[in-house]
């Protein structure tokens, strides 16, 4: 399989240019000629291009960027349209759902274009040698849940991010928060309980989870979102969908199924920052200090000059290595040729950091590919479309697998096909249940059709299979019982059109593996002892799934091992 992300888009047919045509009068007061900006995409540099003629702007273009383009186009083009019809003010422009980083992306660059154009020139932020209570290494979703918690209890708190924007993958995640027992459930008399929770975890995981970390990540779930859903950071999880592999509805998201990522990420964001946070972008740590033999600071690297921060506690929230395709070569040699949802910055940094303390790694093979990979281009269509109601077929237009099953089993199923990829597939009421759906339809991911005949045409599909397969599901939804394949929940009948199709191949998406923690996220070494003042949480640590991640346990486990980080840190300076 060919690798086929992260895509380099720069040639001609991928700069975008809008014209004088679309720009209006502004009161800032440009000099005209051409003027470049660059901000930070989700993949890279993303470079601009304005021209201001008379002490308007003209034209807008982008002239460089590395993002995936089936989402980034239709983003890109919105902000440049926005952009020109704003006169170069950009306060009221909004970011496209959906593509949130990279629009951002786009702003920063065309808010330095027109800077450079005003005579702004703004500096690189330098910084000196300093000292905190607790630094945070990665601004990703359980970095930010870390210091949203330890701000918020009085620790002085400093977020260090090579990125040039927060988020990471946490910034994509679009299925939900998986928690057991909570009030939201309960509201919506939805029946589940914390040992069921914790069976189909180590289920998922095929058992060779850490029982200890499941059992924490389970008994705090509920507590969890209460945490997010209160005035502290206000997120919106009111919404309680199901995903492949748990028997109960448990994955909590905002009303409507909206995506759970570019939900959590700019609450959680705002919410460090309000409790006292300071989230320095653009500044990566290059390691960890060691003062005999203990951690005690680190050192970042930022293009204004490199700088130490000294600090009682360090907790690393660095995420995976899912987009280090030597580490994947090293760790599965099969998988390293496959495409990757992840961001660039996936690269599992942290593992050498902690190598002078004897730090201990864990399942470094247990390596997670996702089924619904849009093909050919690296983003995930979540699973929640499935368990809201869509089922997958073949190129011949058959059913091959019980859509929710475990990742790693419908990940096998669709390789085991001859063409190695299949179709994602369901109707309007599937559309209608799930607004995260919405986002794809925007990117003009899906193909559509009003009939399963013209949808099968679309597809290249034998119209009379499709026909059959889709009279087939509809009866077994009717009577609630799959007898082809088990599926446990059939959301609603695939009868009424329109249609959706969206094709699919395995992709990598998440790594199991990482550093070793107890229940209290304190990273431990080679022999089980505590590594003082060090602390981690999220995908850069290992054991909480096992050899398979169960969908929307991954929020879960940022969320609670992020807050646990900062409550032990926290507790350990205040000793």
């Amino acid at each position: 399989m060919k690798r086929s992300f992260p895509f380099t888009f720069i040639a001609m047919s991928a700069i975008f240019f809008l014209t004088a045509g679309c720009s209006k009068k502004t009161s800032l007061q440009l000099s005209d000629g051409i003027f470049s900006g660059t901000g930070a995409g989700r993949n890279g540099p993303i470079q601009v291009v304005i021209t201001v003629s008379e002490g308007e702007i003209s034209d807008a273009r982008i002239t460089k960027q590395d993002e995936t383009p089936d989402i980034a186009n239709p983003a890109e083009q919105s902000i440049l349209k926005q952009f020109l019809k704003s006169g170069g003010e950009t306060s009221k422009i909004d970011a496209v759902s959906g593509a949130t980083i990279t629009s951002e992306g786009v702003l920063e660059a065309l808010n330095s274009a027109v800077d450079t154009s005003l005579g702004i020139i703004k500096s690189k932020t330098s910084y000196n040698d300093t000292e905190t209570d607790i630094v945070i290494i990665g601004a990703g979703g359980a970095g930010l849940a870390a210091a949203t918690q330890a701000a918020s209890m009085g620790a002085k708190v400093i977020v260090l991010e090579k990125n040039g924007f927060v988020g990471g993958n946490t910034s994509s995640s679009t299925g939900g928060i998986n928690a057991s027992e909570t009030k939201v459930q309960k509201h919506l008399n939805i029946f589940d309980t914390n040992e069921q929770f914790f069976k189909d975890t180590m289920s998922g995981g095929h058992y060779k989870n850490d029982e200890a970390l499941v059992h924490t990540l389970v008994e705090s779930s509920a507590s969890v979102i209460d945490w997010l859903q209160s005035g502290l950071i206000g997120a919106d999880l009111s919404d309680v969908g199901i995903m492949a592999g748990s028997t109960n509805k448990r994955t909590h998201r905002p009303l409507g199924g909206q995506a759970i990522g570019s939900h959590l990420v700019p609450k959680l964001y705002a919410a460090a920052k309000n409790a006292g946070a300071e989230i320095r972008l653009g500044n990566g740590v290059t390691d960890i200090i060691a003062e005999n033999k203990i951690p005690s600071g680190v050192r970042i690297h930022n293009q204004a000059g490199d700088y130490t921060i000294k600090a009682k506690a360090i907790i690393i929230t660095t995420g995976g290595f899912g987009a280090n395709a030597g580490l994947i070569g090293k760790y599965r040699p099969e998988l390293q040729n496959y495409p990757t949802t992840n961001v660039k910055t996936a690269q599992g940094d942290a593992f050498t950091w902690i190598e002078k303390f004897d730090g201990a790694l864990v399942s470094m093979e247990e390596i997670q590919t996702h089924p619904s990979v849009v093909k050919g281009q690296g983003i995930l269509i979540t699973e929640a479309v499935r368990g809201n109601g869509a089922i997958m077929i073949n190129h011949q237009g058959k059913r091959f697998v019980n859509e929710l099953d475990v990742r790693d089993a419908t990940s096998k199923a669709v390789l085991a096909l001859p063409e190695k990829s299949a179709w994602i597939f369901f109707n309007q009421a599937v559309r209608e249940s799930l607004k995260a759906v919405e986002d794809y339809v925007r990117a003009g991911l899906l193909i559509q059709g009003d009939t399963i005949e013209e949808i099968a045409g679309k597809l290249e599909i034998d119209p009379d299979n499709l026909e059959s397969t889709i009279a087939i599901y509809n009866q077994f939804q009717m009577f609630g019982q799959d007898k082809e394949f088990g599926r446990p929940n059939m959301a609603v009948s695939l009868a009424k059109g329109p249609y959706y199709a969206v094709e699919i191949e395995p992709a990598i998406h998440h790594t199991m593996g990482g550093i070793k923690i107890n229940t209290k996220a304190q990273v431990l070494n080679k022999t089980g002892e505590v590594i003082p003042h060090l602390y981690a949480a999220g995908e850069v640590t290992g054991g909480i799934h096992g050899d398979n991640r169960l969908g929307g346990n991954a929020v879960a486990d940022i969320c609670v091992f992020g807050k646990i980080a900062a409550e032990s840190a926290v507790e350990q300076i205040s000793k």
